[in-house]
């Protein structure tokens, strides 16, 4: 059967969900599509070519059509998109982050919110550092949930934290107590609503704060 670059595709994307992205080789994924790693360049160039062709797929269906209503909860239903598209396979995060795509759909999601803000009233240039400020706070936080769900469980996050007690302060043993109890939906719901009080700010034409 003659492999399609859609077959390789696949096959990387299930090779990343077995092994991660540091065990994600052309050889091995030669060997799992049952080719020689050879054969693969006749679809991608280099692996990088395949890691932006796997970024561009893992963001499929973020920029769909948004549901009618204020900026703000359109903005925030973009975000969340893309966190779970990140999730949805191991080392998601990781993948996107390490990239730079120019992939119709990649390129779809960041115009996406690129015209929630518009409409909004911000200038297109100003539009676009926002929205970079925004995929930066998803990939960040996600990748830190994917790094510590790998954790050992006998050496886990809550661990290490727990046996630096006496050497921090109590407020921020106390503050770190409270990151670690948090569910990480609800602390990525938080800091998207942090992100977005700001922005609005910014939209209703409030100055920003001097920078020291």
């Amino acid at each position: 059967m003659l492999l399609r670059r859609a077959d390789v595709l696949r096959g990387a994307l299930e090779l990343l969900d077995a092994e991660g992205l540091d065990g994600l080789t052309m050889r091995k994924l030669g060997a799992a599509l049952n080719v020689q790693a050879g054969g693969l360049y006749r679809h991608f160039a280099n692996k990088e070519a395949l890691l932006d062709a796997m970024a561009d797929q893992l963001l499929e269906g973020v920029g769909a059509p948004l549901p009618p209503g204020p900026w703000q909860e359109q903005v925030r239903t973009l975000g969340q998109r893309l966190r779970a598209a990140l999730l949805a396979r191991r080392d998601g995060a990781r993948v996107v982050a390490g990239t730079y795509v120019t992939g119709g759909t990649t390129l779809g999601v960041g115009a996406a919110v690129v015209d929630v803000l518009c409409t909004a009233g911000l200038p297109a240039d100003e539009a676009g550092w926002i929205t970079f400020a925004l995929f930066y706070y998803v990939l960040g936080h996600t990748i830190e949930e994917q790094a510590q769900a790998r954790l050992p469980v006998h050496d886990d996050w809550p661990s290490r934290l727990g046996r630096s007690d006496d050497t921090v302060s109590p407020d921020f043993a106390t503050a770190l107590r409270a990151v670690v109890a948090a569910d990480p939906g609800e602390r990525f719901r938080y800091g998207l609503d942090v992100f977005l009080d700001g922005l609005a700010l910014r939209v209703h034409g409030r100055p920003a704060p001097p920078q020291e």
